[in-house]
């Protein structure tokens, strides 16, 4: 009987190893609460109406529709068994395994205010993208409505918390919402006076970038309008706006703005603490598991974790970005595929650090490749060749790069739909509905008064 290899994601780390054990005598078993795998890395354009979700997103059955030893379950991993070698789903299925590959992924962090994700929705999925996209395209129309000035600017203020890579993209992209796709589509406001605000607690934008490529990419912020407020915590969130206060908490301010996105930090599922429990592995102080050197759990060799939930024995931790969970991917696939031919093991796993990059707007990037510092252009370039190469199906590369070229050469972003039921917080209440009355009404015409007759026929 075949070996039996579970593996928990369907990210890319997820996608990674199944591909790693293609060739290998074993049976593969991919489960997934999602039948797609999403593309992160671009799902802020989804979130900003460049691209749809089907083309950042392919659906995992059809991915592995050839490789044969490979099934794909839609469920839900709640449990694990290390001494049954079983996983538990939240329907009370249980899957044997004798390898476990655990790429489960991470979740949005809101340091303890899950109350914020109410207002503030995270960039962590199809759904939260489509959701990002409703407020930012809303917040324009409401304002469209609206006559009172202070009203009118609280939703045209954008505020994205959080100035890592996925916070500059949001950031530049809404920029050029504003400056440039929105320019000539209203009669009654100006997108263009739209404020973008961007804040983080550390003190520059991109922290984890070199210092000369943050400061690039700020000023290329400040160019599509972007303001920066670095070194500040968010002490609030509401329905009306956030509450930011300085480390030295000397003072608040009160910042009005009804579109809000999350783009901070990041936390553990609750799956990965249970697995840390069973196992009685140790975690960072993020909830992070420490692997040893072949990525297996310390006394536990048959389980694997990979991707963003793992970092180092010495408590270094990875790097979050693609790269590492598809050579961690790649790596324990193979690890497996030796074990069950029973051939030499592989060395200890080394990340092979390719670089990292963030766009920011039309033909601004910046990017750390093989330590050579690129920006503007060039670095445009490579990120989006890098992109599409990435994307998982033929057919998406094809149609993301002819929209990426209109796009570029147009400005126009074809994925602005206001789609489906919006949240409650789009609602227009009654108090704006008067002033959409007040501000749409015709203005009262003066009487003129007929000419005299002067009694001539015509």
């Amino acid at each position: 009987m075949k070996k039996q290899v579970v593996i928990v994601g369907g990210g890319f780390g997820g996608l990674r190893a199944a591909r790693a054990l293609k060739s290998a005598p074993v049976d593969v078993t991919l489960i997934d609460r999602r039948n797609h795998h999403i593309f992160q890395p671009l799902l802020y354009q989804v979130a900003t109406g460049s691209l749809a979700a089907g083309e950042v997103a392919a659906p995992l059955r059809s991915i592995f529709r050839r490789q044969k030893n490979t099934r794909v379950l839609l469920g839900e991993v709640v449990d694990v068994d290390p001494a049954a070698r079983n996983v538990v789903l939240a329907d009370g299925a249980a899957f044997p395994y004798d390898a476990l590959i655990v790429a489960a992924g991470t979740q949005s962090s809101y340091y303890g205010h899950e109350e914020w994700r109410e207002w503030a929705p995270s960039l962590k999925s199809v759904e939260e993208a489509v959701t990002i996209r409703h407020k930012i395209l809303y917040a324009f129309e409401v304002a469209e409505r609206l006559s009172d000035p202070a009203r009118r600017r609280a939703w045209l203020t954008f505020v994205i918390v959080g100035a890592g890579p996925t916070g500059v993209e949001l950031a530049g992209a809404i920029g050029e919402i504003a400056r440039e796709t929105l320019r000539n589509d209203f009669r009654s406001i100006h997108p263009e006076e739209a404020r973008i605000l961007l804040v983080d607690g550390a003190p520059r934008v991109l922290p984890p970038f070199p210092e000369d490529l943050s400061r690039k990419a700020a000023k290329t912020l400040s160019r599509l309008g972007v303001e920066m407020k670095t070194g500040v915590m968010v002490k609030q969130i509401d329905q009306q706006g956030l509450v930011l206060q300085p480390p030295n908490g000397a003072g608040t301010e009160r910042v009005e703005a009804r579109t809000v996105l999350w783009a901070g930090g990041v936390g553990v599922p609750a799956f990965a603490k249970l697995l840390a429990k069973r196992t009685n592995a140790a975690t960072d102080r993020t909830g992070k598991l420490k692997v040893s050197a072949d990525l297996t759990l310390p006394g536990h060799p048959d389980i694997f974790v990979i991707g963003d939930l793992a970092t180092g024995a010495d408590g270094k931790p990875f790097q979050g970005v693609a790269q590492v969970a598809m050579q961690q991917g790649t790596y324990a696939g193979k690890v497996i595929a030796r074990r069950v031919r029973r051939k030499k093991p592989l060395p200890p796993f080394k990340y092979f650090d390719k670089g990292t990059m963030a766009v920011i707007g039309r033909a601004a990037a910046v990017a750390n490749v093989f330590g050579v510092h690129l920006a503007g252009l060039p670095a445009w370039l490579i990120w989006s060749l890098i992109h599409i190469m990435y994307l998982i199906q033929f057919q998406s590369r094809v149609i993301v790069f002819m929209k990426w070229a209109i796009q570029d050469l147009t400005f126009n972003r074809g994925s602005r739909l206001i789609t489906g039921q919006a949240p409650s917080d789009f609602n227009f209440d009654r108090e704006v509905a008067r002033a959409t009355t007040a501000a749409l009404a015709p203005a009262p015409q003066a009487e003129t008064k007929a000419p005299a007759s002067s009694g001539a026929k015509t």
